[in-house]
């Protein structure tokens, strides 16, 4: 038999296993999505977005995640990894939020990940003996820093922390071979920063000093960590922080 070379034995780090990504029409979702099928996983990619391949999922919405996960137990009986990734912004500080913008906000954000939590968790329990899954709830930086002109993402990305917490003590109580853990990126080049450079070129070098490392991180760079939490490589990892910002949370402001 053949030996498998370094790359090939890297892309078979999932094997096999069934994921669902959230928000990956683009950005990060999009790179964690392209990943996970190199790496050998089955991947349903979905967003609000139609078309391109994907499954049409409202995060907000109960009924869409219950279809969902009829579709992936109908085609493959069990699901193994959940990136609960979408996520939005407001872009309003405190004193120009609105209720309306604060609620949509949380909806996605926060509601949206539990109702994604609770409803894998279903999916997840009936697996082969050793044999555990992963959801991976992407956080951010303003999980820890507050961010002066977004005053609802902040607290939503904060509270995204609290919910993995709480779902992934409950998951190992109960005895259940689930992992739950939190991925915090630093500033990367999305779409969203490109656009913002596009407009105002002078902003990628303000983007670029964010992080003592100098520069923006590309999404390839927070897909490769979620890889690892979503593989067996993390079995003895739950309820924590994984945070890929280029050393933007450790760095003391300088003079």
């Amino acid at each position: 038999m053949a030996l498998l070379s370094a790359e090939e034995k890297r892309r078979m780090r999932l094997a096999g296993k069934v994921a669902l990504v959230t928000g990956a029409a683009s950005g990060i979702g999009a790179a964690i999505a392209r990943r996970f099928a190199a790496e050998g996983a089955i991947v349903h990619a979905a967003d609000l977005a139609d078309g391109g391949g994907l499954l049409r999922l409202d995060v907000t919405r109960e009924e869409d995640w219950q279809a969902a996960m009829a579709r992936i137990a109908s085609d493959h009986g069990r699901l193994d990894v959940l990136v609960n990734n979408a996520g939005i912004v407001s872009n309003l500080a405190i004193d120009a939020m609105t209720l309306a913008m604060w609620n949509r906000v949380m909806a996605v954000n926060v509601t949206g990940a539990m109702l994604g939590c609770r409803a894998a968790i279903a999916l997840m329990c009936d697996r082969d003996a050793g044999s555990s899954a992963s959801i991976i709830n992407i956080a951010s930086t303003t999980s820890f820093l507050g961010l002066a002109n977004d005053v609802v993402y902040t607290a939503s990305k904060a509270a995204v922390v609290g919910l993995t917490k709480s779902v992934a003590t409950w998951c190992a109580l109960q005895g259940l071979p689930i992992r739950v853990n939190t991925l915090h990126p630093g500033a990367t080049l999305t779409a969203i920063l490109r656009d913002h450079i596009a407009a105002r070129p002078e902003m990628k070098a303000a983007f670029d000093r964010m992080a003592p490392i100098g520069r923006m991180a590309d999404p390839d760079e927070q897909a490769a960590l979620a890889v690892f939490l979503a593989s067996d490589d993390s079995s003895y990892s739950t309820g924590a922080a994984f945070v890929a910002d280029g050393g933007l949370t450790a760095a003391h402001p300088t003079m």
